[in-house]
């Protein structure tokens, strides 16, 4: 992601990767997932079968466009199980590397909604996490180690588009499209100490509560937030079906939120959110009530894992969700 331009460039498209996510078949079964966060409120799918993820290196040169050969073929490997054992998932992806975060593959899809563009970007973590896993072979300081899991790591957004820059019939970057001007607050601590106040968490939480049903209990499940300054939807479940669901709440949420956005901010720069606060009780009144019917149903379950870190569990009552 270019700060400075609010760009997501597609750097490197691997035409052996996009052909073997082109060529998942429609209607594949998939295994069986359930969707997490951990305690440090990360995304996670816990599966039902392991997936054996090889070493990669981890060193890779920003300058360098392409990943190495190494590194592709790790991933085209890797890919073919997801492919595999998450087929709904990926299907109709195209993956692109970025050599900035290596260890964390892209892999997108477009959307339009009347006249608006939307980015659907997956993102997959790929570095092992202790007592996540079992190292099946050790990594070094050049190259993660090989282990399965059945826990993947994702990210999983929809993303409101500026414009798409194409080059010779494929997109070169993506141009998100501003809707929050600044989320800066101010600083606090001392020396070296001193860390910036953002706003992010708050607006993520302002504009989650305006759409979810009167007293749901989702934390850390914010299905929209605020990143890329911008307004954005969390797409759980990951797969097709959830995006097109979420899609119309996210691109009506933009047009209803935008007039209000530096409102909004202005409020949240003087005290954080707070369900009690006049703009939030104001604009809540006037969201439809279908538009918080997307989210019902919807709720997460505390639970502590095998060492006793809390961990959340995404339920959702309508769709039969996995316990």
């Amino acid at each position: 992601m270019d700060q400075l331009l609010n760009e997501i460039r597609v750097v490197y498209p691997d035409a052996e990767i996009n052909t073997i996510l082109a060529a998942i078949p429609e209607g594949a079964p998939s295994i069986g997932y359930g969707v997490r966060y951990n305690h440090s409120e990360e995304l996670f799918l816990e599966l039902d079968a392991e997936l054996l993820v090889p070493r990669f290196p981890i060193h890779h040169d920003v300058r360098r466009e392409e990943p190495s050969a190494l590194y592709a073929y790790a991933l085209r490997d890797f890919v073919r199980q997801l492919a595999t054992s998450l087929p709904e998932i990926f299907r109709g992806l195209i993956y692109f590397f970025d050599p900035a975060e290596p260890l964390r593959p892209r892999f997108y899809r477009l959307y339009k909604v009347e006249d608006s563009v939307y980015l659907f970007l997956l993102r997959i973590d790929l570095m092992f996490r202790h007592f996540q896993g079992e190292v099946m072979e050790a990594g070094s300081n050049d190259i993660t180690p090989a282990y399965r899991t059945k826990r993947l790591f994702i990210e999983s957004e929809l993303i409101p588009l500026e414009a798409v820059m194409w080059e010779t019939g494929r997109a070169k970057a993506f141009k998100v499209k501003q809707l929050v001007s600044n989320t800066w607050i101010g600083e606090t601590g001392r020396g070296y100490l001193v860390h910036g106040i953002w706003m992010d968490a708050d607006l993520s939480k302002f504009f989650s509560k305006l759409v979810l049903p009167e007293g749901a209990r989702t934390y850390p499940f914010y299905p929209l937030f605020c990143k890329y300054k911008t307004l954005c939807a969390e797409a759980v479940p990951p797969g097709p079906d959830a995006r097109k669901r979420i899609l119309p709440l996210l691109h009506r949420s933009i047009a209803f939120l935008s007039p209000e956005m530096e409102r909004i901010q202005n409020s949240l720069r003087n005290s954080p959110f707070s369900e009690e606060m006049p703009e939030f009780v104001e604009m809540r009144g006037r969201v439809p009530p279908a538009w918080r019917e997307v989210f019902r149903g919807f709720s997460t379950r505390a639970y502590l894992d095998e060492r006793d870190m809390k961990e959340f569990a995404l339920e959702i009552a309508a769709q039969k969700a996995r316990e």
